[in-house]
C-alpha cells in the first residue's frame, strides 16, 4: 500500500472514529422537552384535584382538558414565536441584501477585515473576500452568518413547530389520564405510568447532554414526582377548606 493510500485509510479511520454529540439538539430536545412539559404539567394537575377527593369522571375530564388548553397554548406559542424570529431574519437579510447592491466594496471590505481579525494574513483575507463576493447570494450566505449567526437556508418553520410543540405535549399530557380511560378509579396507575414516562424523557435527554442516561431520568422523575406530591397536597388542603 503506498504512502498516499496509508494517509486516505487513516483519515477514514479518524473520520469514522471521531463523531460528536448533535449540540444543537436537532428535533430531540423540543419533542422530548415538550413532552415533559406536558406530562408534568398535566401529572400535576390531575394530582391537584384528585387531592379534593372527586371523581374518576372528573380527573378524566380534567385531565382532557389540560391535555387540550396545554396543546393548543404550545402550538399557538410556538408557532407565534418562530414566526416573529423568522420574520425578524428576512427583514435583517433584506437590509443585508441592499447593503450588498449599494456598497459592494464596502461590503467586501467589511468581510476582508472579519478575516484578518480571525488570524488571516491581510492579502489572502482580501482575495478570499473578493472571490466569495462574485455571487451575491453567496455574499449574502456569508455576511449572514458571520454577521447574524444565521443560515439563509435552514430557518426554522413556524408551522413545523407548532405542530410537533402539539403532538409532543399532546402526547406526554395523555399519559397521566390514560389509566383513567382504560378502567383505572385510582390515583396510583396514573402516577406510576407519568413518572415512568418522566423518567424515560430524561433519559432520551442524556443524548444530547453530557449526563448519564440514568442521572437524567433520575433527575426528571424526582422533579415531576415533587411537582406531583406538592399539588396533591394543595389539592388536598384546599378540598378541605373548599368542602
Amino acid at each position: 500500500m503506498s504512502v498516499i493510500d496509508n494517509a486516505a485509510a487513516l483519515h477514514e479511520s479518524h473520520r469514522d472514529n471521531h463523531t460528536h454529540r448533535d449540540v444543537n439538539g436537532g428535533w430531540l430536545r423540543p419533542a422530548v422537552f415538550g413532552a415533559m412539559d406536558g406530562l408534568v404539567s398535566n401529572l400535576a394537575l390531575i394530582t391537584g384535584v384528585a387531592g379534593g377527593d372527586v371523581s374518576s369522571k372528573t380527573l378524566v375530564i380534567t385531565g382532557l382538558a389540560g391535555l387540550a388548553a396545554g396543546a393548543f397554548s404550545m402550538a399557538a406559542g410556538e408557532y407565534t414565536s418562530v414566526a416573529s424570529q423568522r420574520e425578524l431574519v428576512l427583514a435583517e437579510l433584506e437590509v443585508e441584501r441592499r447593503e450588498l447592491r449599494s456598497h459592494p466594496k464596502d461590503e467586501q471590505q467589511e468581510l476582508a477585515t472579519l478575516y484578518v481579525s480571525r488570524g488571516v494574513e491581510p492579502t489572502l483575507a482580501a482575495e478570499v473576500a473578493r472571490q466569495l463576493s462574485k455571487d451575491p447570494e453567496q455574499a449574502l450566505e456569508i455576511h449572514a452568518r458571520e454577521e447574524l449567526g444565521i443560515d439563509p437556508s435552514d430557518l426554522p418553520s413556524p408551522t413545523v413547530a407548532a405542530v410537533s410543540s402539539f403532538g409532543s405535549f399532546a402526547l406526554g399530557a395523555l399519559l397521566p389520564v390514560l389509566p383513567y380511560l382504560l378502567g383505572a378509579t385510582a390515583l396510583w396507575p396514573a402516577v406510576m405510568l407519568a413518572l415512568l414516562g418522566l423518567f424515560a424523557c430524561g433519559a432520551i435527554v442524556a443524548r444530547v447532554t453530557a449526563r448519564s442516561w440514568w442521572y437524567s431520568g433520575l433527575r426528571q422523575l424526582i422533579l415531576g414526582g415533587t411537582a406531583a406530591a406538592v399539588t396533591f397536597g394543595l389539592g388536598a388542603l384546599f378540598g378541605t377548606a373548599v368542602g
